[in-house]
């Protein structure tokens, strides 16, 4: 079947074609419908069906007889090790932690926090909650004190799961005693904690409140899968919001494996037993989605990677992960190949590897400009794949789905919507724009299973935040506009949106032309008040390694690239050059943060910066420039 026919299969029957994806499922009870729209704009999916998420991505491959196929490898580049956990090992691991933490009185409903590094232990503990129908709220490990603190309060854990610590290139990252600040913090306090402990660093201990991962599990009963409703949460989520307070992103059980599963064969084109591995962190949305849950689901083998896509040791780690474990499917952010092309811009690393088992590599996290999908597909002969989704869905928006066919792939675009979703562009108030306008991406309601249904404890702020704007449809936040062909162009979150003179122009368009110059190896394009034009674009240029040229050289060709590909209505001629770009940890420009400095605006510290002292060199090179400033030439 084509894509085509697949969609148009979907649209014509929305509810007959999730209830055969839901079949792939092993249910307790069968859910009677797919769609519960009894209280639009708020929807469920499978709601009175009952499930067990732990079971679907664990148990029931053990009971068809594929109990000795590894489940979970771990490669860990930083400790210099490796694991394998087969499904019969990890479903005898998480039985017998879910039953640990049972016996300590933790039941369906209760949340857990997770608080932890790369590491198998991290999925098991993901899964134990999901065995017993607890709700699972992972913390990226190694936030700072005060973040774990709001999320505690927020999600009010009867108990928290960390290690105590995590490992960086050259340094290692205490774990516990940023658990114990945050419980000083904060006013919720669990009825324990559970820590792992590395043999890189063993954590104090608080008695009668700590328990030592090991320890607490001893002489306990294994825990059996609790039967959960299909609108039950699986987990919580939180995903920065605008206010600085999080939003924690709800996912509901049922609609989350029925997608999932389903994305597996279709977007990423793996069949079971494939290895597929996501470069990411289990902290963000990535991890939860294609590190823990779909390829356990799906009965793949996931990789758990515990390392960086450049100095641990190279810029070839990548290469040596996909070719020594085989890996069919690929996933990581733009941004980490950005900087193994910045480390080894002719690729030279990638012929050290026998790639042949490679069948695509799929980006998400950023746009990915051309050069990077360019570099990637010449290096690699494999597909390279763009594709577009949000922490609030859950799984792709846009793909371009190979386990369907293959379409072409267009530069700058992350092909066409999926099953479930109709996109539309619309002006700001809220009519239909034609081809090739720029506007704001929305969702028509209902969203597909698996995506958000509310936020935690908060209704009235999802309502605002996605329903209220455009009546009907779900407010994505990105700005782009789709072709003739019906292909997605996201350029920018509609924040990035800049107005030069009344001119509406996308950051993400003058992006992609700095990238495209030989000796840019990252970049990132913000806009600033002008007292003129109303705002002003401003670039931020990182150079390839061994780029002995002249900045002032470098900047000039890119303000003219940018004259030239996009017309002098851009109003481009502020650039510097800098060593690196302000990043969230899970890779994404910080560049509302960099906006402000240039603007001379007091700013909150973001909590998930990477660096914090990157922000001070952006600060001394836009001095450079005379900035900020206001009222520019």
């Amino acid at each position: 079947m084509a894509y085509k026919d697949v969609y148009d299969s979907w649209k014509a029957d929305p509810e007959a074609f999730w209830m055969a994806a839901a079949q792939a499922i092993d249910w307790v009870e069968q859910p009677s419908k797919a769609l519960f729209d009894g209280n639009a704009p708020l929807y469920e999916w499978f709601a009175d069906g009952k499930v067990n998420t732990c079971w679907n991505a664990v148990d029931r491959h053990v009971e068809n007889g594929r109990g000795d196929q590894v489940a979970i490898i771990h490669d860990s580049p930083v400790t210099h090790s490796k694991k394998w956990i087969t499904y019969v090992e990890l479903r005898n691991r998480v039985a017998m932690l879910a039953g640990a933490l049972r016996a300590k009185g933790v039941e369906k409903g209760d949340r857990v926090i997770i608080y932890m590094p790369m590491i198998p232990e991290a999925l098991e503990a993901m899964l134990a909650c999901a065995r017993l129908g607890a709700v699972h709220s992972v913390v990226f490990g190694g936030f700072a004190a005060h973040e774990l603190a709001v999320r505690i309060d927020d999600a009010k854990p009867k108990c928290i799961i960390a290690a105590s610590c995590g490992i960086e290139p050259g340094r290692i990252v205490h774990y516990k005693p940023l658990l114990d600040g945050a419980l000083e913090q904060a006013t919720h306090q669990p009825d324990f904690c559970v820590i792992f402990q590395r043999e890189n660093e063993v954590a104090h201990l608080e008695e009668g409140r700590d328990y030592n991962w090991h320890g607490f599990q001893y002489g306990v009963q294994p825990a059996e899968c609790v039967p959960v409703e299909g609108n039950h949460p699986a987990y919580v989520l939180y995903t920065s919001g605008t206010t600085g307070q999080p939003k924690g992103v709800v996912r509901p059980t049922a609609g989350h494996l029925v997608a999932l599963n389903w994305s597996m064969k279709n977007i990423y084109n793996v069949d079971p037993g494939d290895v597929f591995w996501a470069a990411s962190d289990v902290g963000w949305v990535v991890g939860h989605s294609y590190i823990t849950y779909a390829p356990l689901i799906h009965g793949n083998t996931t990789i758990v990677f515990e390392g960086k896509p450049v100095g641990t040791p190279d810029a070839g780690t990548f290469w040596r992960v996909i070719s020594e474990h085989r890996v069919k499917s690929f996933f990581t952010a733009p941004t980490a190949f950005r900087a193994v092309k910045r480390e080894d811009p002719k690729g030279e690393l990638v012929g050290k590897y026998d790639l042949s088992n490679l069948g695509a590599v799929f980006l998400a996290g950023e746009r990915a400009d051309p050069d990077t999908i360019l570099w990637a597909q010449d290096k690699l002969n494999v597909p390279v794949i763009d594709h577009w989704w949000q922490t609030e869905t859950g799984w792709a928006i846009a793909a371009n789905p190979l386990g369907i066919e293959e379409l072409p792939v267009k530069l700058g675009s992350p092909a066409v919507p999926m099953p479930g979703y109709e996109v539309h562009i619309l002006d700001e108030g809220g009519h239909q724009l034609k081809d090739g306008e720029l506007g704001a991406i929305a969702v028509k309601l209902p969203l597909p299973p698996g995506t958000l249904p509310t936020l935690w404890n908060a209704e009235a702020r999802f309502r605002k935040s996605y329903l209220e704007h455009f009546p009907g449809y779900y407010e994505t936040g990105d700005a782009g506009y789709k072709d003739e062909d019906g292909y997605l162009y996201i350029m920018a979150r509609t924040d990035d949106v800049i107005n030069v003179a009344g001119h509406r122009l996308s950051t993400g368009a003058m992006e992609e032309v700095l990238a495209a110059h030989p000796d840019v190896a990252e970049c990132a394009v913000i806009g600033i008040s002008d007292d003129l034009k109303g705002q002003l674009p401003l670039g931020f240029l990182c150079l390839n390694a061994g780029t002995n040229r002249l900045h002032e050289e470098v900047v000039k060709e890119c303000v003219q690239m940018v004259r030239d590909r996009i017309g002098p209505v851009a109003a481009f001629k502020l650039a510097c050059v800098v060593d690196r770009l302000p990043k969230t940890r899970s890779g994404k420009i910080l560049r509302g943060a960099m906006a402000k400095i240039a603007d001379g605006e007091a700013f909150k510290m973001p909590a998930t910066i990477d660096d914090p002292a990157i922000l001070d060199e952006i600060a001394e090179a836009l001095k450079t420039l005379g900035l900020p400033k206001k009222g520019r030439p």
